[in-house]
């Protein structure tokens, strides 16, 4: 692992303890919304992302058949990560809230603070490896039941 790639991946954990580190700050104030709200919208999921990314990347994007857009499979891929961490993060923060009211113990910063350590548990998780693509094997004979005629 290259230290780039340590950067990216820390990248959702860091901005998971930046918002509970926002929290400090006064209660209407922009720049906690703007951190507490970027991180519940993007952090939880690009964390899983990362860690599923090569098993996601393994079937390349099929373009139409007439290819008008030459990037098309990278903006595919692009489209598809980011709406993929956004709906994971939502989901995410859904599950957390309702365990914590299950549970009697919901409060925003209790939220924020177990979607911080589940990022940042995402986080270290080593990454998915791609499956091997199965070889074609020769068609085999259909199975009969035991005592059918066929």
């Amino acid at each position: 692992m290259t230290p780039q790639d340590l950067v990216i991946r820390m990248l959702p954990p860091f901005g998971g303890w930046l918002a509970l580190a926002a929290l400090a700050l006064p209660g209407g104030s922009p720049p906690r919304g703007a951190a507490v709200a970027a991180f519940l919208a993007v952090g939880p999921g690009a964390a899983l992302v990362g860690v599923c990314g090569p098993a996601l990347r393994a079937r390349r994007a099929e373009g139409p058949v007439e290819r008008r857009d030459t990037d098309f499979e990278r903006h595919s891929e692009l489209l598809e990560g980011l709406m993929l961490a956004v709906l994971l993060s939502v989901a995410a923060a859904m599950l957390v809230a309702t365990v914590l009211i299950a549970a009697h113990a919901f409060s925003g910063d209790r939220v924020l603070l177990t979607l911080t350590l589940l990022t940042t548990l995402a986080a270290f998780c080593p990454r998915l490896r791609a499956s091997p693509t199965p070889r074609t094997a020769p068609p085999a004979a259909p199975r009969t039941r035991k005592g059918s005629t066929l």
